[in-house]
């Protein structure tokens, strides 16, 4: 895995692996970029957003690292990244405002070095309200929400991303309230899909391999196509 200079944001998207630094607007942004296998490679990019910062949360947190796992196997390129003030990203928390600028940053870098592939966002937890909230603006082809904080963040109100939309959530979740969650789908005029994990709480503990499949069937058919 190669890793770039923090004074250098690459022009082109990596051909493999590789640790490098963007340009945020708190800083340098520490992001992690990886590619599918050669010859499984779709024109689609997911980017994906870590739990809060203040408990923890980072882009190599192991619900998202198998979020990240899922879509590449299914040919997507990825892109994780520290929110302003993880690990090595510049900058401190702003209670999700800033946040967002990050991602918008983000995904300003890969529209730029990635122009003719779909732009997916995927969040867990707090990442989720992050990039259901950057949805509202972008031109999203797939969201991915894993157990979304709706009783913490203003979930009520976001507008509805006009397209395929997964959300997931452990039936025993004991950091985001479930029944919440199932209340807030229920009073979208456009739903999500929902999913419901049995026996399942919030860090997916001994479910992630159960957590992988789940993401890889759901999305399954809004995948584009392989190039020839």
């Amino acid at each position: 895995m190669s890793k770039e200079s923090p004074d250098h944001q690459p022009d082109s998207f990596p051909e493999s692996q590789a640790e490098l630094f963007l340009d945020g607007p708190a800083g340098r942004l520490e992001t992690l970029v990886d590619v599918p296998e050669k010859g499984t490679e779709r024109p689609a990019t997911a980017i994906l957003c870590h739990p809060h910062p203040r408990h923890g949360g980072t882009m190599r947190n192991k619900v998202v690292t198998i979020m990240e796992r899922s879509l590449r196997e299914l040919g997507l390129a990825t892109v994780r990244f520290n929110f302003r003030g993880v690990g090595e990203s510049e900058g401190e928390f702003a209670d999700g405002v800033g946040e967002v600028d990050d991602l918008l940053a983000v995904v300003d870098w890969v529209r730029k070095v990635r122009p003719d592939a779909d732009l997916w966002l995927g969040g867990f937890s707090f990442g989720s309200f992050i990039s259901l909230k950057a949805a509202q603006d972008l031109p999203v082809r797939q969201l991915i929400s894993i157990a979304p904080p709706v009783e913490r963040y203003g979930f009520d109100e976001l507008i509805t991303p006009n397209c395929p939309w997964l959300v997931v959530q452990g039936d025993e979740d004991d950091v985001v309230s479930p029944q919440a969650v199932f209340d807030w789908v229920d009073s979208l005029d456009q739903k999500p899909e929902l999913v419901v994990m049995e026996e399942t709480g919030h860090f997916f503990h001994r479910r992630l391999m159960d957590l992988r499949g789940l993401i890889k069937n759901s999305v399954q058919s809004n995948l584009p196509e392989i190039p020839d």
